[in-house]
């Protein structure tokens, strides 16, 4: 059984139950078990129905690129499924000669529980299964403008859909994890130093916020992925390696995602 099955099945809160229950111990007596530093992950799972991402979520993200960070409603985007890999697979940075410039965005990531719309701000954890780490990847330098191509900001989708450009994983962590959500850190990470870090609570619009009003436009189905936006972007080049951290209090921490780059310009054979 696949994970994205598990979670449209809503199989995944019981799984929890029992772990909790006695099921850690009894997991870790089966014969076989693969021990934990020997684990190679992939992503968490392969086509979701929908990976819809937040913009400019804190206000140092939005000086990055010269706008004001949204207020009324968030600035939102959809990509596509075939722009995810997960941990430790290639970041490609496009051929195409107008793209000059790719930045990674450290975020942190909620995977959808169910089938569900018009769900309520104080109701929105009965509607996620977990959280995980995320890169999302964007080729500022269309968006922005360069030598080739007067930037726009109706460049946003071709700007996030290159292929390789969403990563997550290795981990789904579930909610009875994380007691407190708003005090998760974020860090974006740039060949190991810490490029820029921030609290969930400085999110202009926060996860009650974004389940809430997004389950009341196009709702929500069991295993979309909603990336909720970065402290601030990094750019990312050949030899790279990308990374997100996300910290919490006494000690919590999630597994790191780390992807590799690589510029297809330099490695054509890796197309």
């Amino acid at each position: 059984t696949d994970m994205l099955s598990l979670i449209q099945e809503q199989q995944i809160p019981g799984l929890t139950a029992w772990y909790n229950a006695g099921g850690k111990e009894e997991l870790e007596s089966i014969p076989g078990l693969v021990p934990a530093d020997q684990v190679v992950y992939a992503p968490l799972y392969r086509n979701p129905k929908r990976i819809f991402g937040i913009g400019l979520n804190y206000v140092d993200h939005a000086g990055d690129i010269g706008s004001a960070a949204p207020t009324g409603f968030p600035g939102s985007f959809f990509k596509m499924a075939d722009t995810l890999i997960g941990p430790a697979d290639e970041i490609k940075l496009p051929t195409l000669k107008e793209a000059q410039k790719t930045t990674a965005e450290a975020e942190l990531g909620i995977i959808m529980g169910k089938d569900c719309r018009d769900v309520s701000e104080e109701n929105w954890q009965d509607a996620i299964v977990g959280y995980t780490t995320i890169l999302d990847m964007t080729e500022e330098s269309i968006l922005k403008g360069n030598d080739y191509v007067s930037g726009n900001p109706r460049y946003l989708c071709i700007v996030k859909n290159f292929p390789t450009f969403f990563s997550f994983g290795p981990q789904l962590v579930t909610p009875d994890e994380v007691p407190d959500v708003l005090k998760l850190e974020v860090q974006s990470v740039r060949n190991g130093e810490v490029y820029a870090k921030n609290l969930v609570s400085n999110m202009t619009h926060r996860p009650a916020r974004l389940v809430s009003l997004h389950s009341s436009i196009q709702g929500w189905y069991a295993g979309d992925i909603l990336s909720t936006g970065t402290p601030r972007a990094f750019e990312i080049n050949d030899g790279d390696m990308a990374e997100c951290r996300i910290y919490g209090p006494d000690g919590f921490e999630m597994e790191p995602l780390v992807n590799p780059v690589v510029d297809l310009k330099k490695h054509p054979e890796k197309a």
